[in-house]
């Protein structure tokens, strides 16, 4: 005796699914989207509705191709690692697309798609931090010996300033002042290899971000439109206020620095709840879920496509004076946190996206859990 199907039952369990599901007719017009899909495609059912696959998807897609193949086979197949989005929906995106038969009685297929964009950028980022780690390793034993023949020639070079003819002044000041650069940049790459604990508390993101902006206002980012757009009911992340702070001024200055030519200039801040995004990390059993979203967008220029996918290593930089460890600093206050950034880019659309843990109820006293409600 077969069991009972619940319809209704069913259609919860795919509008649960973190990943975005669409289902299609035989003539490729879209019968259903579960919210994933929605939110994938920054579409509601109601407009999707209205469009077919083919409409939907990017030109010459391997999708629909696959649609047609699982249709006369009446068997799933899937594809790796291909493009889907389009013009009209938003950004093209990597990911691997399952798809199956919903009966033998009608023409209905079923796709699911599994992005493989954050996946690809958490294992880039987990490179980098490596990279990282054998930066600092190399720059933490030869600091000691860098620094002290440099205080030596510091000082040499500010006693022939008092000593040489005045025509030879600039050259010892020159001497001067790029022994105190290197001695600068000793100091930012030895923050790298700072590994003590951090002191961290449940805080509420929005005071964070609202103190960025004060700070950004009043400094880096004076004459920028500021906008946001948050989730009001996010809860606390469990970390430490300063280098919070750190990381996101440190975003809005170099979306600040961009937009030096940019008319009409505009940094928004947006916050949301994404629960499915979960990571496994070394010498911990359970895998940690990232459901906090912060991200940090401006109208510049963007990001030359060949350096966006090592934005994050030391030493990579689009600024011509830039030292390129600005945002390697960020990944690893991100990574200290048991979170991850990644960057999305084109021209007028810069999005920096930091995914990070919710503190533990055990971590949230009552005051703390009503101000960030």
């Amino acid at each position: 005796m077969k069991a009972k199907v619940d319809p209704q039952a069913s259609t919860a369990v795919l509008q649960a699914l973190p990943q975005p599901i669409i289902v299609v007719g035989e003539d490729h017009s879209i019968t259903f989207v579960n919210y994933a899909a929605e939110a994938f495609f920054g579409a509601s059912l109601s407009v999707l509705a209205r469009q077919k696959l083919d409409d939907l998807i990017a030109f010459g897609s391997p999708i629909i191709a696959l649609v047609e193949t699982v249709a006369q086979r009446r068997a799933p197949m899937t594809e790796y690692r291909v493009r889907v989005g389009s013009s009209r929906f938003g950004d093209e995106r990597i990911a691997d697309v399952f798809a199956s038969p919903l009966s033998d009685s009608d023409g209905r297929i079923a796709l699911l798609i599994q992005e493989r964009t954050m996946a690809d950028k958490i294992d880039r980022q987990m490179v980098s931090r490596g990279a990282a780690r054998s930066v600092t390793g190399l720059a933490s034993m030869l600091a000691h010996e860098i620094k002290n023949p440099l205080s030596g020639i510091r000082g040499a070079a500010q006693l022939l300033e008092q000593s040489v003819p005045v025509d030879e002044i600039p050259l010892a000041r020159l001497i001067r002042e790029e022994t105190d650069r290197i001695v600068d940049l000793i100091d930012r790459v030895e923050v790298f290899g700072d590994d003590r604990p951090l002191d961290r508390e449940a805080i509420n993101i929005h005071v964070v971000l609202d103190r960025v902006k004060l700070l950004a206002r009043n400094g880096v980012a004076r004459g920028i439109t500021f906008s946001e757009e948050y989730d009001p009911s996010l809860p606390p992340v469990w970390g430490n206020r300063d280098q919070l702070i750190q990381i996101f001024l440190n975003l809005v200055k170099n979306a600040s620095e961009a937009l030096e030519r940019t008319q009409k200039p505009e940094i928004k801040f947006s916050t949301a709840f994404r629960p499915g995004i979960r990571i496994s990390v070394t010498g911990v059993s359970e895998r940690i879920s990232l459901p906090l979203e912060i991200v940090i967008e401006d109208n510049g220029p963007g990001v030359p496509p060949d350096i966006l996918p090592f934005l994050f290593d030391p030493f990579v930089t689009t600024k011509t004076n830039g030292s390129g460890l600005g945002l390697a600093l960020v990944a690893k206050i991100v990574g200290d946190h048991g979170g991850v950034i990644d960057c999305d880019s084109r021209p007028g659309r810069t999005r920096f996206r930091i995914l990070l843990p919710v503190a533990n109820p055990a971590q949230v006293t009552p005051s703390e859990e009503v101000m960030a409600k």
